[in-house]
């Protein structure tokens, strides 16, 4: 009797300790299991193949699978569900990312801000740059303008020392148009995502002052001396290894000058300019410059004006100055008459200026008349002006039309190719927003009156063209290098977001298999056609 009740009470204890055995294996994998659900890891894995392959010339168009030719990185993102929290201060700062676990957890972690911006800068031999900027009394020959002074402060040139409460202190210099290639250069050199690493690069630039080294053989030099440059550019740039990764079609380069400067079609020692950008290397390149061509592998950026703002208050504060500014002229007009352009209407509108007396304020440009590259005398004239005119004057566009709108002055334009069909990145698309067209075929015929035109337009219409305008000054304007925009975007910006989107498409064309060189240095016969714009007004 007692052995029974002694062994009922060992099963007692040995069924407790199974079942306490058992509750704690049961909590611990349930902490592991949990444990694995709730993983921290959300960042971003990344599968790098850095060989790359030539991509084809531009004069092969055959069928071909390319995307065996490039290999590019590849960017893969967790499986939980992902959406952008947005900037934590101003446009440097990097984004964050918010990630949505199962259990409704937010964790935040931070990404790299400059994925798909990295720029890599080649170091080009001197004789294609800086050996340019110190024989700078070389670069114009034939003419009294030198443009030594005009390379300090970046290439912005001397500060305005009297500004005679016209312009802001500090903000303005006076700018040589030409000079665009050194203030992008100097520009880029402070660019927050620049790369050492080219493999990491979206876009290649490629510092050649090509404009300043051609202003110096365009008069009075054969086709071989014009071209000596270009040559010998393109040879160094094709031998080295980031040529290869895309056969050039990631690379870029700016001019200061229009690009029809570098498109001889012929041999003809008397046809202008060099044929830089009809060299099969050069084709697969992009340029920026102050005017594009006809080709699709040439893009219009603004040309420099003379406000150069280191803070986006400056900006501000200029744009408040301009809705506040009295307007007693109709419309204006800054330049010279072309009677050698058959085709030119500048004489008609100044004589149509001049006939409308105090409605139109005439800056004559001509030769030794009034000095319209200061700033003070232009904005004098277009800050009090409701509409500046912008005929084409030696070739399609003119630096007058962005002085218009750094005044708040609506320009009014007689070809497309003088804006609308141009500066794509920079100015909107709907042309009608801010700005009059009026086809020059009109003016030429003597059927449009100027005056009686831009008088029929609604006052309303004539406030929202004019803010249109104002909102527009940011875009168009090149910031002070030497320090940062807060919150604005400026033409430089607007500059690398556009050809970064160039370069990504031709990667995803190449991605799919498609062949890249379809399209990319085409011409467009209709670019600068009347068609798309209707009858103006």
């Amino acid at each position: 009797m007692e052995r029974s009740v002694v062994t009922g009470k060992l099963c007692n204890s040995q069924l407790w300790s199974v079942v306490l055995i058992s509750f704690v294996l049961c909590f611990v994998l349930l902490c592991f299991d949990y444990s694995a659900l709730n993983g921290e890891d959300t960042g971003v894995t990344v599968l790098e193949n850095n060989n790359f392959a030539n991509s084809v010339s531009t004069q092969d168009s055959k069928s071909h699978d390319f995307s065996s030719l490039f290999n590019d990185s590849i960017f893969l993102l967790p499986n939980n569900s992902i959406s952008i929290v947005g900037f934590v201060g101003n446009k440097t700062d990097k984004p964050m990312i918010k990630s949505s676990t199962k259990e409704g957890e937010e964790v935040k972690s931070d990404v790299d801000s400059c994925l798909g911006r990295y720029i890599f800068v080649h170091d080009v031999p001197s004789q294609f740059n800086e050996d340019l900027l110190r024989n700078c009394e070389l670069l114009t020959p034939g003419s009294d303008k030198n443009m030594c002074p005009y390379l300090v402060n970046l290439g912005f040139g001397p500060q305005i020392e009297n500004p005679q409460d016209v312009l802001l202190n500090n903000s303005w210099f006076l700018t040589n148009q030409f000079l665009l290639e050194v203030i992008f250069h100097n520009r880029i050199k402070n660019y927050k995502c620049l790369t050492n690493d080219s493999s990491l690069a979206s876009a290649i630039f490629v510092p050649f002052y090509a404009g300043l080294d051609l202003g110096r053989y365009l008069w009075g030099f054969n086709i071989s001396v014009r071209d000596s440059s270009a040559f010998g550019f393109v040879k160094w740039l094709t031998e080295k290894p980031e040529w290869k990764r895309m056969g050039g079609r990631d690379h870029f380069l700016v001019a200061g000058r229009i690009s029809w400067d570098f498109r001889r079609q012929t041999d003809n020692e008397s046809d202008w300019g060099s044929k830089l950008r009809f060299l099969p290397e050069s084709r697969n390149m992009s340029m920026l410059s102050v005017e594009a061509s006809a080709w699709n592998n040439d893009f219009a950026i603004p040309y420099p004006t003379c406000f150069h703002p280191s803070k986006d208050s400056e900006v501000f504060q200029w744009q408040d100055r301009m809705r506040w500014q009295t307007r007693p002229y109709l419309f204006s007009f800054a330049g010279a008459p072309r009677p050698e352009y058959q085709n030119s209407i500048r004489g008609n509108l100044i004589d149509q200026c001049l006939a409308s007396k105090n409605r139109c304020r005439l800056l004559d440009c001509n030769y030794g008349a009034t000095n319209c590259n200061n700033p003070v005398n232009v904005m004098k004239v277009f800050r009090r002006s409701v509409f500046c005119l912008q005929p084409a004057g030696d070739s399609y566009t003119r630096r007058s039309v962005f002085d218009s709108i750094l005044a708040g002055c609506i320009p009014v334009f007689f070809h497309p190719g003088t804006a609308y069909a141009q500066y794509k990145w920079h100015l909107p698309k709907n042309y009608t927003k801010y700005s009059v067209y009026i086809p020059v075929k009109d003016v030429s015929d003597l059927t449009m009156n100027i005056n009686e035109t831009l008088l029929q337009i609604p006052e309303s219409r004539v406030l929202a063209l004019r803010e249109e305008v104002i909102k527009l000054i940011p875009s168009i304007v090149y910031a002070n290098p030497r320090s940062t925009l807060g919150t604005l975007e400026d033409a430089f910006d607007l500059a690398v977001k556009g050809i970064l989107e160039r370069i990504e498409k031709v990667r995803s064309m190449i991605r799919v298999g498609k062949d890249p060189s379809i399209g990319f240095a085409d011409g467009d016969d209709y670019k600068y056609t009347f068609s798309p714009y209707g009858s103006g007004i």
